[in-house]
């Protein structure tokens, strides 16, 4: 394998390993822009992920096990939306209590309904989303640089990666062109303001948070259904809180959101590749370093190595409605 062959093999695998953390940054994307933190990112993919496995293996339709996963995050939603907006609670407390409940209940009933130590049964045939060949992929495969990118990379991939790239300009123009998307910013920086022209910052908020839940429930599909054919244990592995690191290196803003995902997938790209291979000068590194680089970039992130990132200035504040 030639070293254009090896970048061609890392960037198909950049990109099936961002694609969960494109749909789950993007929904807190929405839910942060309205003023709601949401550590519960993690819980809602490992829901949606069990529960649309379960769906896609009991009815053999993988597009039903993406709307029973999708379901099961906006039941997710509702319930940090209830308790962090209706109730006024502690919003990082919520997510945090989420995402134990996921991950215990994901794990008691996969083994009381399938016995298998909290897997699912595999799935096959409809029952995930197959890779799609684009047009002409046989006509330019051989064409020297641009053949094989459009066959391995953009060519191959199933029909919830081109949706989550999809969801980039999207979720743009509705946050930046739409009078919905001026009115969610606008409660996440003063919903005072918000309140005193007459809009529900309660409802405007509630909207947010199923917004994000039903990205949520695409992620965890996709981790299921697509990328792979069961559900495995605590398979969602960190990656709604590293999708939560993207999104503040991105600085809430969709298309660099896009791109900081890009980034943490090649990180994880590469470090399947490494495993077993020498580092010239070095020797064999243990494969536990290359796969805590995405964890280890997090870290940094976090540090604040990115300049300032302002989050939104009502982010994490309850609104009490002034008499």
């Amino acid at each position: 394998m030639d070293f254009f062959d090896i970048v061609v093999s890392i960037l198909g695998s950049t990109i099936r390993l961002s694609i969960p953390l494109l749909f789950t940054a993007l929904a807190g994307l929405f839910s942060e822009r309205a003023g709601i933190f949401d550590i519960g990112l993690e819980g809602k993919m490992l829901a949606a992920a069990f529960a649309s496995a379960c769906v896609a293996y009991i009815t053999g339709n993988a597009w039903l096990g993406l709307l029973g996963g999708i379901g099961v995050s906006l039941v997710f939603s509702l319930i940090h939306g209830f308790a962090s907006i209706t109730n006024r609670g502690n919003q990082i407390v919520s997510g945090v209590a989420l995402n134990f409940v996921a991950a215990g209940l994901t794990i008691v009933l996969g083994q009381a309904w399938f016995g298998q130590g909290g897997r699912t049964p595999q799935l096959t045939g409809e029952g995930r989303f197959a890779p799609i060949i684009l047009p002409f992929v046989d006509v330019v495969r051989d064409v020297p640089i641009i053949g094989p990118l459009y066959a391995n990379v953009i060519s191959g991939n199933n029909i919830l990666t081109y949706l989550a790239f999809a969801a980039v300009p999207l979720s743009w123009w509705v946050l930046f062109r739409t009078r919905f998307g001026l009115r969610l910013r606008a409660v996440g920086e003063n919903p005072g303001a918000v309140d005193t022209a007459g809009i529900s910052v309660t409802w405007l908020r509630y909207r947010a948070v199923l917004v994000a839940g039903f990205l949520c429930g695409f992620s965890g599909a996709y981790l299921a259904i697509a990328q792979s054919a069961a559900f495995i244990k605590d398979m969602s592995a960190g990656k709604g809180y590293i999708a939560l690191a993207a999104l503040i290196f991105a600085k809430w803003k969709p298309v660099p959101v896009m791109f900081a995902c890009l980034l943490f997938g090649f990180l994880d790209a590469f470090a399947n590749f490494m495993q077993g291979k020498a580092v010239p000068g070095i020797g064999e590194v243990p494969v536990q370093i290359f796969q805590a680089l995405p964890y280890i970039l997090t870290c940094i992130l976090l540090a604040g190595f990115i300049g300032i990132a302002h989050p939104p200035k009502a982010g994490g504040v309850p609104y009490t409605k002034e008499r």
